[in-house]
């Protein structure tokens, strides 16, 4: 079986060439296109790090609201593959704000890691929009897949989700050939036949599905299993401490483009589509895929505001017994890796 192994050493620590950068600076923002009263004073540079997933801070980077609410501000986009390689990127102080799943945010945290950063807002619940796609016949459970080879980015909330379903099963993971594949390696490897299945996210999901696949598991059925899995932004600890003006503007952002996913799923659709790289239809369908939360929610006992650090301690836990991390921190490491006050200050704003 390829097995995840410690990450440990320097490595993960250098500098990510990052791609798809584009500066906010670069064009001057429209203060009088922000949603509400921009804030002039903020000259910061600000490094975010997205990946192509249809939530709502894709919305914010195709419609420009944050140059537009901070407009003498920098703002840098740059686009990630997975969140271990935002994670890698944070190593080597690459960002300031990077979207990771549940369980980068945990690594992060934990050893050998222990970066300074702080999870400040939840991007989405993830459910059926990760999903174990299999071949034509090939399974119609996760124990018809022992022995067979099963793609997943390593480290992502998509493999956490897996091999959580395994251990469900009463399964052991080294009867399986788990293999390490980004995104867009998937779908290639699907059609040469080297993979029996994958759990994965979309468009990669969806181009299985149309390519035979079937889906046999979700993820929104290792959370109704106590398992929960989220897209969250993490962010630099001094970064938060020095830049409120900035925080409170970005999840007030955050915030609108979530309302503007309920209220307004056909705008919302058109910009998932540009950043995505999909039509608008099948990003409106993607949406269904996912719960999204406003400001005032995320910061209740439930997430924010006190289980999801219980969440990330539990998810450390496990991580711990499939070699993907060297120690589990003190509880208390993960509660304070929680920052509820950029989200608290986009509720104040609702």
């Amino acid at each position: 079986m390829k097995k995840l192994s410690p990450l440990l050493g320097a490595a993960l620590l250098a500098p990510l060439a990052l791609a798809g950068c584009v500066g906010g600076g670069d064009t001057e923002g429209d203060a009088s296109a922000c949603p509400w009263e921009a804030d002039e004073s903020v000259d910061t540079t600000v490094r975010i790090g997205y990946q192509k997933i249809p939530n709502g801070d894709v919305v914010v980077k195709d419609q420009g609201i944050l140059e537009d609410c901070l407009p003498n501000a920098t703002i840098e986009w740059s686009n990630f593959a997975s969140g271990g390689d935002v994670i890698q990127a944070f190593g080597g102080d690459s960002l300031d704000i990077g979207l990771v799943g549940s369980s980068p945010a945990t690594r992060a945290l934990s050893e050998p890691l222990n970066l300074p950063v702080q999870v400040v807002w939840i991007h989405d619940v993830i459910g059926a929009a990760e999903s174990l796609v299999v071949r034509d016949g090939a399974a119609t459970d996760i124990a018809g897949l022992k022995g067979k080879t099963i793609a997943t980015p390593f480290g992502s909330t998509a493999h956490f989700s897996l091999l959580q379903a395994i251990a469900d099963a009463g399964e052991d993971p080294a009867d399986y050939n788990l293999v390490n594949s980004e995104p867009e390696q998937i779908a290639p490897a699907w059609s040469r036949g080297d993979i029996d299945a994958a759990w994965i996210w979309d468009p990669t999901l969806s181009e299985l599905k149309a390519d035979g696949g079937q889906v046999i598991l979700t993820s929104e059925d290792t959370a109704a299993a106590g398992k929960p899995t989220f897209d969250l932004a993490i962010a630099d600890r001094d970064f938060v401490a020095d830049n409120e003006a900035v925080m409170d503007a970005w999840a007030r952002a955050q915030d609108y483009a979530v309302q503007q996913i309920t209220d307004d799923p056909d705008k919302a659709a058109e910009s998932i589509a540009v950043e995505v790289g999909i039509s608008t239809d099948e990003a409106k369908a993607q949406l269904a895929g996912y719960v999204y939360l406003r400001a005032s929610e995320q910061v209740g006992p439930d997430y924010l505001g006190g289980k999801l650090g219980t969440d990330l301690f539990s998810t450390a836990q496990f991580l711990l017994t499939q070699d993907s991390i060297a120690a589990v921190a003190d509880e208390s490491v993960y509660a304070d890796g929680v920052n509820a006050a950029p989200a608290q200050a986009a509720a104040d704003a609702e």
